[in-house]
């Protein structure tokens, strides 16, 4: 645990805070499903996130899903985006997206938050999925800061979102109900995406809780 945690106070603390205001309903949207955001990486180029999970709840779920995840570029009558989750040696693959689109990180990120919460609280993914849903589509925290990336300073937006804030389930959530969903941007970051952090309590709000953290590693030619 004190693994994870030292990972999200990192997270936190690289970006150095600018200023918070709120987003419309429609800039939410455009800034976490920002299309175009693979079209200047080159189609032999590799990027590679990492994935960290810590779960209480389910530490053998955490452990399962804690790894890498690769995003690679195959041509053909369009070009698409393969998502390759590794671990210990071993590959599987996430499924391939259209490149044109944007960067599939932010679905792959939502989704697994989704399962990781239906599998550890109950209820239905149905339900949880439409709450995230409509979260994207409402105005939302963003907070301009400051990160360091690649030796340089580059200029980040942080959005946040806790879409069971006003969930009348949410006392049923075992903690999920104050899940926050905090995905930070640049433009000097390949892919867009420089982190995407999904935290909540435990129940009865215990301090140990479910962290998944998705951060940019690196992007290296083919």
């Amino acid at each position: 645990m004190r693994k994870t945690l030292a990972l999200v106070a990192a997270l936190s603390c690289f970006a150095v805070s600018g200023g918070a205001a709120t987003t419309d309903a429609e800039q939410t949207y455009d800034l976490l499903f920002k299309g175009g955001t693979l079209d200047a990486v080159s189609r032999d180029a590799e990027l590679t996130y990492t994935r960290e999970v810590h779960n209480a709840a389910k530490p053998e779920a955490a452990e399962r899903d804690t790894g890498a995840i690769a995003l690679s570029f195959e041509e053909g009558e369009a070009v698409v985006a393969t998502l390759e989750f590794r671990q210990d040696g071993k590959h599987r693959n996430l499924g391939s997206f259209p490149a044109s689109v944007g960067n599939p990180m932010i679905m792959v990120f939502y989704e697994s938050v989704i399962r990781d919460m239906a599998e550890t609280a109950g209820g239905s993914p149905f339900y949880i999925r439409n709450r995230v849903k409509e979260a994207l589509v409402q105005p939302a925290e963003i907070e301009t800061g400051e990160a360091e990336f690649g030796g340089e300073t580059v200029a980040t937006r942080t959005v946040t979102l806790r879409p069971f804030l006003d969930d009348p389930n949410r006392d049923r959530m075992m903690g999920f109900g104050d899940l926050e969903l905090r995905v930070t941007m640049s433009d000097a970051v390949p892919g867009w995406y420089l982190s995407l952090v999904a935290e909540a309590p435990g129940a009865q709000g215990t301090e140990e809780g479910y962290v998944s953290a998705l951060r940019f590693e690196q992007v290296t030619e083919q």
